[in-house]
């Protein structure tokens, strides 16, 4: 006997069963991964606990004169260690003799600190005094930003930058405003001192030196 046409009623039935059948497949093998997903869960990793920091190479000894960029130059007083939350820490003692301050530097971030510059450095800091000072059109609030960024930095060269283009060649307070001088103030004191610890002489000598290179004047002198 001939074989019974489909009726497109059967053949949708037998499409549905076909891609139920499928999902439920699907759905099993979710569920079998979700189960060793858990019970691998549950094995709890071995922790391992940090015996010493994470260290860079030690580049600086004890009595060294480093440079700390937010506070200038300083003496390495110590190199000590300590236990805090069961991990072994190094740190050097850093001592700022002009804001009579003890910093506390661990050995893992002395990328914060630099060797005092060479004489050839000075020298070309020297150079930079000499130069004429870069007038900028921006307003005072971004210039001044600028120049504390470049105070804090911790290059040396940057720093006589600031000081050459703050410089209005004299001590006399009306010529500045009050936030200029601070700014000048704070560059000079900071150059200055390094200046003081590279050349090894008197801050009477070095001021000189300073002042020489970019033609100030004192208030006494030009009253005379």
């Amino acid at each position: 006997m001939p074989k019974k046409k489909e009726t497109k009623k059967t053949k949708i039935r037998k499409k549905t069963k076909i891609k139920k059948t499928k999902i439920k497949a699907e759905l099993k093998l979710k569920v079998a991964d979700k189960k060793a997903t858990n019970l691998s869960s549950d094995e709890k990793p071995e922790i391992k606990k940090i015996k010493k920091q994470p260290t860079e190479k030690r580049a600086y000894n004890l009595k060294d004169s480093v440079v700390y960029p937010k506070h200038g130059v300083g003496k390495i007083i110590a190199i000590e260690k300590a236990k805090i939350a069961e991990t072994e820490v190094q740190f050097y003692k850093i001592f700022i003799e002009k804001e009579k301050l003890t910093l506390t530097v661990p050995i893992n971030q002395q990328s914060k600190l630099r060797h005092i510059s060479s004489i050839n450095q000075i020298n070309k800091c020297v150079s930079i005094l000499k130069t004429k000072p870069k007038i900028k059109r921006t307003m005072w609030s971004r210039r001044a930003q600028e120049y504390d960024q470049k105070i804090n930095s911790g290059k040396i060269y940057e720093l006589a930058e600031v000081v050459k283009d703050l410089n209005k060649n004299t001590d006399i307070i009306a010529d500045q405003s009050y936030s200029e001088r601070q700014l000048f103030e704070k560059a000079y004191e900071r150059l200055k001192s390094e200046f003081e610890a590279v050349l090894k002489v008197s801050p009477e000598d070095v001021q000189k030196k300073m002042d020489k290179a970019l033609g100030r004047t004192t208030a006494l002198e030009s009253t005379e």
